[in-house]
């Protein structure tokens, strides 16, 4: 990597007082007991780390149960991302605290059977495949604009809450061609919200490395709450497979993962393998949209410059009726906005790999079957890649050093082999529904309420993201 230039971004012109750097968690101090460490990560994953990772190259942690190494140096971090999956597989430990949710899901899984799954899920998300979702997504949009619409005169409003329910409505059209008003979608939406909370990032047998036999402890409202999603999403399934078996199906992803065979096998997924993808789905790709959405939302209402030119962006290129499919691309200033609030904010802030053999690191013997810690919050923060790593700047995405990070040390959606198969489509979501959204209203902060960020499920604020809403004077927007 090059050090960084301190150059500004050539097109953004500096505000008279620059504006506070959006929040980050307070750091651990350089030393706890392992029981100490053990419950700050359950309660918050990024505070529970120690400051040095924000320049660190690699770092060792050694405890009675595990040894991992984190690793920031680029190098490395693509050698570990890109290899084949079978050379750094995900640990199986962090596995087990989602797993009552998950099941066998892609997320989850390694070997043959993860390859399996990726045959058949990456061909629906592939090419033209996105542009079909394009008019799901927009009616998405305008559904959100006009429910906001409805409560933005009514004082403060928790923004998290607000994009969970848009994400889902985008996860259920697109999935189904069912909006979230339908009754089991709306079922299994309230079930998940439970579901955050039941949910602690860290289970125990995430930590301690357990026989197969052994109870996993997770608590009896996380297995509730995990039952009813799976049995709500089975219900879709199920109705599903008998409308493909007669032949009356909506084109929609589902019916396309559905009935797309294993070009090895020959075999399509069953209802419960099915019921697996759907569950990581709509965790991935209704999690971490709503907070990569939520705090693009609040990094535009602190810097109101920003905000002031995506919604001038939103004005010349979304009218009132549905715009074609190449509006995605021409919506660059929200494609930056909701990039760098991933950078600051990656939804998933921490991924987790073994070694299978004994390698050899920056001086450092690292043994067969150690964790490997890979920190998109900690990567895309790193002081020795960005410049000033921690303040909100769109524009710099335009200089050599953006552009340098960009290709080595921004991974919102991971890389190589295992790369999220929806990055394209969360990539075409955020910025559409951030265009839709600065083109109806503008955001601005409530004062004493800054958010913290908290990593459980993915990183979101502590007590909510909260906004005031005033509606601008455009035309309404009509559904596709």
């Amino acid at each position: 990597m090059t050090p960084p230039s301190q150059s500004p971004a050539p097109d953004a012109a500096p505000p008279q007082s620059a504006p506070p750097l959006p929040p980050k968690p307070m750091p651990r101090p350089a030393r706890v007991s392992l029981l100490r460490y053990a419950r700050l990560f359950r309660r918050d994953i990024l505070s529970a780390q120690p400051v040095r990772l924000y320049r660190a190259w690699m770092a060792e942690f050694r405890t009675p149960f595990f040894h991992s190494f984190l690793i920031n140096q680029p190098e490395l971090v693509d050698a570990v991302l890109k290899a084949p999956n079978r050379d750094f597989p995900k640990s199986g430990r962090i596995g087990e605290g989602l797993r009552p949710l998950l099941g066998q899901s892609v997320f989850i899984t390694n070997g043959d059977l993860w390859e399996r799954q990726r045959r058949i899920i990456d061909p629906a998300f592939e090419g033209g495949r996105l542009r079909d979702t394009f008019p799901a997504m927009w009616d998405s949009g305008v559904a959100m604009v006009e429910r906001l619409r409805a409560s933005a005169g009514q004082g403060p409003m928790e923004i998290e809450a607000e994009t969970s329910h848009a994400a889902a409505d985008v996860i259920f059209r697109t999935l189904f061609s069912i909006p979230i008003e339908n009754e089991t979608a709306a079922a299994a939406f309230a079930e998940f919200r439970a579901h955050q909370k039941a949910q602690p990032l860290l289970n125990l047998g995430a930590f301690i490395p357990l026989p197969d036999w052994v109870p996993r402890f997770h608590s009896a409202r996380t297995r509730g709450t995990a039952s009813v999603i799976r049995g709500l999403i089975r219900q879709l399934t199920a109705a599903r497979m008998t409308e493909i078996a007669e032949g009356r199906a909506p084109d929609d992803l589902a019916t396309k993962i559905m009935t797309f065979p294993d070009p090895e096998t020959g075999r399509a997924f069953d209802t419960e393998e099915m019921v697996d993808q759907v569950a990581i789905f709509f965790l991935a790709g209704h999690e971490t949209s709503a907070s990569a959405l939520a705090w693009s939302l609040y990094l535009l209402a602190t810097h109101p410059e920003w905000q002031d030119r995506l919604a001038e962006e939103a004005r010349d290129r979304i009218g009132r009726e549905i715009p074609g499919f190449a509006v995605v691309n021409q919506l660059k200033l929200a494609r930056a906005v909701f990039r760098e609030a991933m950078r600051l904010y990656p939804p998933v802030p921490m991924m987790v790999r073994e070694t299978t053999c004994p390698l050899h690191w920056r001086g450092r013997a690292v043994p067969k079957g150690a964790q490997v810690v890979i920190s998109p919050w900690h990567l895309h923060r790193h002081e020795r890649i960005w410049d000033n790593p921690d303040a909100f700047d769109p524009g710099r995405w335009e200089t050599a050093n953006g552009k340098e990070g960009l290709r080595h040390a921004y991974i919102p959606f991971s890389a190589g082999p295992r790369v999220c198969p929806g990055a394209a489509f969360a990539m075409a979501e955020g910025p559409l529904l951030l265009a839709l959204l600065l083109r109806a209203f503008r955001f601005e902060p409530v004062a004493g309420r800054v958010p913290v960020p908290e990593a459980h499920l993915t990183v979101r604020g502590r007590d909510g993201i909260w906004l005031r809403l005033i509606p601008r004077e455009e035309a309404p927007l009509s559904a596709g």
